[in-house]
């Protein structure tokens, strides 16, 4: 789709200074972006670059001085980072703008399909599935029975929600995702081996969650794992049966939360954190990559590091003497070859 600059000035409550029909189809960095596009300028140390690029359109700020003749037609707004984010939001809505069922599809009879909706090839909708409107199932994407969406979910390719499972409001759901899979819940036997305890809870995802690629989430072994409004998710992070995620938290990649954990509101996980099981974790808490805990946290907006965990300036402290530790291993070894040797003096006298 192209759009002129007089286009994308009202979009942007902007003022154009320059060709107000110029024509842009794509966006693009601006030491990077070719005729036909449009980029923006936020940062000085990029400034360079507006005398020299080849984009058709450039979004800068209001008081933004020219020390040199420009190309591009540019479109001045009182916030060019922010001006571009909101263009960035609709363009990737437009990409995405999809609607139709695609074939071929498996969708069962009883299933309920909203207005507005798109279902890519070779998805499979199931038995008594309810999908509200102006959802978006892309191909290869398996919903099970009893699975009920409600509006504007998109599940991106290959992704896997499992029967019984409740998605709200524009949730997104991306590629090899699954959500729904059974807890590891096994019985211990005598002789060694293990019986498997049967999942038959589901998971629940509330209102605008977004859950990143092949990250999973457990089905509770009863009851529901739940994913609060507002709560944004990594690639790559498994959750646990029976875990209880609090409203806007996120969660970086490669974290894991062990089952029947309860994960405060607002929380911040960096990467590689793991959670022991049977938790409750404060509100606020903050950790930092690869953090270890192994007790509840009851402490609200505090932040943990290390691990077994611990507060994060004890943690830098503790890492700073760590790196000291050959130093002082070398400082001990020549102590004690001097006790050493005063001993053997003594001894001689």
């Amino acid at each position: 789709m192209q759009f002129t600059a007089h286009d994308i000035s009202l979009l942007l409550n902007g003022t154009v200074e320059g060709d107000a029909a110029a024509t842009v189809s794509q966006l693009a960095k601006i030491e990077e972006a070719g005729a036909g596009s449009l980029s923006f300028l936020a940062n000085p140390k990029y400034e360079q670059f507006l005398y020299t690029t080849n984009a058709s359109i450039v979004i800068v700020n209001n008081d933004q001085q020219l020390t040199a003749p420009v190309k591009a037609t540019l479109i001045r707004v009182a916030n060019a980072y922010s001006a571009f984010t909101v263009l960035l939001e609709k363009y990737n809505t437009f990409r995405l703008d999809k609607k139709g069922i695609e074939q071929p599809s498996f969708i069962h009879p009883t299933a309920q399909i909203g207005a507005g909706a798109y279902i890519g090839a070779f998805a499979y909708i199931g038995q008594n599935v309810t999908i509200g409107d102006n959802c978006k199932i892309y191909p290869n994407v398996n919903v099970g029975d009893n699975v009920t969406l409600g509006n504007n979910v998109t599940l991106f390719a290959g992704a896997t929600v499992y029967f019984d499972c409740v998605i709200g409001n524009n949730v997104i759901v991306h590629s090899g995702a699954v959500i729904g899979s059974d807890g590891f819940g096994f019985a211990p036997n005598p002789d060694g081996t293990y019986t498997k305890i049967a999942q038959i809870g589901n998971v629940i995802l509330e209102d605008d969650v977004e859950v990143g690629s092949n990250t999973t989430i457990d089905r509770a072994t009863m009851g529901s794992t739940i994913v609060r409004k507002g709560v944004k998710i990594d690639n790559l992070i498994q959750i646990a049966h029976n875990v209880e995620i609090g409203a806007h938290t996120v969660i970086a990649a490669q974290s894991g939360i062990s089952g029947s954990t309860k994960i405060g509101e607002r929380v911040v996980i960096g990467g590689q954190v793991g959670f022991a099981g049977h938790l409750n974790i404060a509100n606020g808490s903050q950790f930092s990559a690869q953090t270890g805990i192994n007790g509840s946290v009851t402490e609200e907006g505090k932040a943990w590091g290390g691990s077994p965990y611990m507060p994060y300036k004890d943690y830098l402290r503790a890492h700073a003497k760590l790196r000291k530790l050959p130093e002082l291993d070398r400082k001990v070894y020549e102590l004690e070859k001097l006790i050493e040797e005063l001993r053997k003096g003594k001894a001689s006298e």
